[in-house]
């Protein structure tokens, strides 16, 4: 019986191109010309028995079946990648790429000096090639258990299983409102006042989420910070944000803190990895340096 197995260059091909969305806009990264592209997508197809992607006037797009291949091809490459990082590891060697994910505007989080960590970890493994990917928390973890990313920094409410957390710190979150609101320079203003104001919500937050952070409904959503940031700035709405996020804001007279004592919580910040890789070198060093740094 014959085994339909593709060779990674013709998954990695496909995967590119499904990235891209097309042919035309990945032959930069895989330095070839679309007809080339084509083939090895005709070819691909051939291996498998299926037709995997409409191309063509009506624009690029996946078939059901490409759907469901395009996921386990992911999951193969990372295995693949993973198993090329250990042999080399084996070899003392810290080789090939790693996929690191993180939530936005941690830039600006002292208690997580990314830049320093990254340019500590590069410094060391100068061959590794680094990817890093800016995702919700929920995307990150699915990242993760898929093998699209090799590990992941955030915070992570709801734990999926398949994932290891290792615990770094608490990150404080308040709640703000801008200079363009009516409450911006109203003083003592009673919990129940503030509740009933309209507020933005994180897309990726449950019902039971916006409750226990007193709101019973959220008026606008967002998936990332810098649009909360945006959606507070209107004055049209509140919401909560990292302090140390906010801080340059709130030190231009832009934002103020709205009832520090009945309004606040802190995001416990992790690592993730998926259960099973915790032991691959490359996880093992990139979390030697960032204890390494935390610890400081």
């Amino acid at each position: 019986m014959a085994t339909v197995l593709p060779d990674a260059r013709l998954l990695r091909i496909f995967t590119c191109v499904i990235r891209h969305q097309g042919f035309a806009a990945a032959q930069q990264e895989l330095n070839l010309s679309t007809s080339a592209i084509s083939t090895y997508m005709s070819q691909l197809e051939s291996l498998v028995g299926v037709v995997l992607c409409h191309r063509g006037r009506g624009g690029f797009s996946l078939t059901p079946k490409g759907e469901e291949f395009h996921q386990e091809a992911l999951r193969l490459l990372g295995e693949v990648d993973g198993f090329e990082r250990y042999a080399a590891g084996l070899r003392g060697e810290l080789r090939g790429s790693i996929k690191l994910g993180v939530l936005d505007s941690t830039v600006s989080d002292k208690a997580l000096p990314l830049s320093d960590i990254i340019g500590a970890f590069t410094r060391e493994h100068p061959a590794l090639h680094l990817h890093l990917h800016v995702q919700s928390p929920y995307e990150l973890q699915l990242s993760v258990l898929g093998n699209r990313l090799d590990l992941a920094i955030g915070a992570f409410q709801l734990r999926m299983n398949g994932l290891i957390y290792h615990s770094l710190y608490r990150e404080q979150h308040w709640l703000y409102c801008s200079d363009s609101h009516p409450l911006f320079n109203e003083h003592h203003i009673p919990q129940e006042t503030i509740s009933q104001q309209r507020m933005v919500g994180r897309a990726y937050w449950s019902q039971t989420e916006l409750a226990r952070h007193g709101f019973k409904r959220s008026e606008a959503t967002v998936d990332s910070m810098e649009g909360q940031l945006i959606l507070i700035l209107s004055g049209a709405f509140i919401g909560f944000l990292p302090e140390h996020y906010a801080q340059a804001w709130v030190d231009k007279g832009r934002l103020r803190a709205l009832a520090p004592a009945g309004f606040g919580y802190q995001a416990p910040f992790a690592l993730i990895v998926r259960r099973g890789r915790s032991k691959e070198p490359l996880i093992q060093k990139f979390r030697d340096t960032l204890k390494g740094h935390l610890g400081r």
